[in-house]
């Protein structure tokens, strides 16, 4: 019975949902000794045909998620419920089964199996967003938006740039999963404590042999498990992922507020509703569900990080927490992607609101063009900032547009004409570099993109 949204299918993609469903769990482990049976057949250590039953016999259409879960509720140990599960559909070749293995050899690397798909599925994902990103800081890189900071007006920028600055972030992401599969897509065939003993004397062969075949890297060196400082790494990463999305999530959220409505996310007026009670309210719900769901992520880290702690070669204290944190951080962070994706897919601009807001403060988003201005005459700067302070100030207070009470002021007139304040508050004069970040970082992130399509 579902309890757990997961399990509802309330969150989660489908592709993302299958990689940790129990049976192909139950697949990835016996994929794990199918591997192992066909390394020792190829070392002369079993028969070959042996193996080859093995490896037949090694899938779900053989070794039923029924059949293992009765044993295991026999003998409460799950590893071992597969071990029997399998030798008993082997038959005489089921004593080769698990030669040598000890449970984590089969279990790690079996996680190593699901953490491989599942990163091709985030990655591919991220790919998607990036594109997304890309494509809006190319449309809007010319769009003047008011900028803020600590929640007020501070001065022009462009919602392309807005966008870029995503976009890159999102890139940087990429590039730290790309990085960290070659410390978290590793296997182990090591044995007890790690020292392959009963592997015997040609154990890193049969190491090397097994994570060949289930294409993985083989840890380096391991006890009874593979550290989990690897898996904490992605945790985190994937932590610092959602929180990125939560942070476009938030802006959007704040742009959409009535009284600002720049930007929204998409709403299907024939059949969305946004209230049980207000017929009126079109409620950025895709974008709250982003953030609620970041919590539940970035919560993930503090388990991640207490399992790299460990007694001796091994205990099973991380064992039950990873079987929540792995599946949960790496299907929620998928998935707030997968929303991300449409959200910005759908995204509503209003360039109307965003020029009306541009005119708010009566012009004061445009003090430091117009201070900027008075040292370009000669003005000292602190000196220019304190005169066009006091203007700003007294614009407010009297309600009226700074242009207006600039040109009423003899030291502003004496070094700046009227041509001159006029265009010094135009918003779209003062955007710096602005669009031509926008093109650089786009032309980079192309760069890039042709990289990581190469490199597959």
């Amino acid at each position: 019975m579902p309890i757990l949204p997961i399990d509802s299918g309330r969150y989660g993609t489908p592709e993302m949902l299958r990689v940790f469903e129990e049976e192909n769990r139950l697949q990835r482990m016996l994929d794990v000794e199918a591997a192992l049976a066909w390394a020792h057949a190829e070392l002369g250590n079993i028969p070959r045909g042996d193996a080859e039953v093995i490896m037949r016999m090694a899938s779900t259409d053989h070794v039923k998620l029924g059949r293992v879960k009765e044993i295991e509720r026999e003998i409460r140990h799950e590893t071992m419920a597969v071990v029997k599960a399998l030798v008993e559909v082997c038959g005489e070749s089921g004593k080769y089964v698990h030669l040598g293995a000890t449970s984590s050899d089969i279990l790690d690397t079996a996680l190593a199996l699901q953490l491989k798909d599942a990163l091709n599925i985030l990655e591919r994902r991220l790919g998607e967003l990036e594109g997304v990103l890309m494509e809006l800081a190319e449309r809007y890189k010319g769009v003047v938006i008011v900028g803020r900071t600590h929640g007020q007006h501070a001065v022009p920028t462009t919602l392309g740039f807005k966008f870029a600055v995503w976009m890159r972030g999102v890139s940087r992401h990429i590039q730290r999963l790309r990085e960290c599969r070659r410390r978290v897509l590793v296997g182990k065939m090591s044995g007890a404590v790690g020292t392959q003993a009963g592997l015997g004397p040609r154990g890193m062969e049969i190491q090397r042999l097994v994570m060949e075949r289930l294409g993985l890297e083989p840890a380096d060196i391991s006890t009874q498990i593979v550290p989990r400082d690897r898996h904490a790494e992605l945790v985190c990463i994937l932590a610092m992922l959602a929180s990125t999305l939560e942070n476009f999530a938030t802006e959007i959220r704040q742009l959409q507020r009535t009284e600002i409505a720049e930007l929204s996310e998409p709403f299907n007026v024939k059949a969305q509703i946004g209230s049980s009670t207000m017929p009126h309210k079109r409620n950025p719900i895709r974008c709250e569900r982003i953030c609620g769901l970041a919590k539940i992520v970035r919560s993930l880290v503090i388990p991640a990080l207490e399992n790299i702690v460990t007694w001796h070669e091994r205990d099973l204290t991380q064992s039950s927490a990873e079987r929540f944190i792995i599946p949960e951080a790496l299907i929620l962070t998928d998935y707030m992607t997968h929303l991300m994706i449409g959200v910005l897919s759908g995204l509503r601009v209003d360039e109307e609101r965003m020029r009306r807001n541009l005119e708010i403060t009566r012009g004061g988003i445009m003090s430091e063009a117009v201070m900027l201005a008075l040292t370009r005459k000669g003005m000292g700067r602190d000196e220019a900032y304190m005169l066009v302070r006091s203007l700003a100030i007294k614009s407010m207070e009297e309600g009226r547009h700074l242009k207006d009470v600039l040109m009423e002021d003899p030291t502003v007139r004496r070094l700046l004409t009227r041509e001159e304040i006029e265009e010094a508050m135009k918003p779209e004069n003062y955007l710096g570099t602005a669009m031509k970040q926008v093109e650089m970082m786009i032309e980079l992130t192309e760069s890039e993109r042709r990289a990581r399509a190469s490199s597959l």
